[in-house]
């Protein structure tokens, strides 16, 4: 399997997996454009408006598995394959579960990313403290709550994993989602549930080696 991405997107949850089940992963690297300085510059990478890579995927977004003749996009999507496809403890044992992934999948793509990934950004760009970044993330945690409080009764009642009381492709993929606003804190750390779940996850090597590798990866080109 072939995934074009960089570290530095979300291309990081189907990273993990992927040494989670021993998946063999060529990485192509393909750049977002917003992260190189000058486009105009002879000899660039592969990135996300590059002819080459439109012609694989024509949304121009990363990250895009490539495996035989199947192209596929959306990283969920991507995690969810992965893991179907090879079997063992972090796929579906049934078309119960699975559905199951898929429900998690599409609750923590509608109701959290929305909300988690602007408060990495205001975060990542300093604005915090700033009488703007402190009303957008307020906006954010506000509506985080709910889904929140969802997640951390779920877990609670489901013995502390997303699906079939077991590590799984769901619990990286909601995992993932949920990283983005860790760096509010008092966010996640206000439901115990998912607290101790997201921390348990987080301690996994395969994990820790992705955000190791990722942390090598320059922020941007040029």
């Amino acid at each position: 399997m072939q995934l074009f991405a960089t570290y530095r997107s979300r291309a990081t949850r189907n990273i993990w997996l992927a040494a989670e089940m021993n998946i063999p992963l060529d990485i192509v690297p393909v750049w977002q454009t917003y992260r190189i300085k000058d486009l105009t510059a002879p000899n660039l990478p592969m990135h996300t408006q590059s002819p080459e890579f439109l012609d694989i995927s024509p949304a121009g977004a990363i990250p895009v598995l490539k495996d035989g003749d199947l192209v596929l996009s959306e990283s969920l999507a991507i995690n969810l394959y992965m893991a179907q496809k090879t079997g063992g403890p972090l796929a579906g044992k049934d078309a119960g579960e699975e559905a199951l992934m898929v429900q998690w999948a599409l609750y923590g793509m509608t109701a959290m990313e929305p909300h988690s990934l602007p408060i990495l950004y205001v975060h990542a760009e300093k604005r915090r403290d700033t009488p703007e970044g402190l009303a957008e993330i307020g906006t954010h945690v506000s509506a985080l709550q709910r889904p929140l409080r969802a997640l951390d009764v779920h877990l609670a009642r489901s013995g502390g994993y997303m699906v079939g009381g077991r590590f799984t492709v769901a619990d990286i993929n909601m995992a993932e989602i949920l990283r983005y606003a860790q760096p509010e804190k008092g966010v996640i750390e206000g439901f115990p549930a998912v607290q101790a779940w997201i921390t348990a996850c987080q301690a996994r090597p395969a994990y820790r080696q992705m955000m190791a590798d990722r942390e090598q990866e320059p922020a941007n080109l040029g």
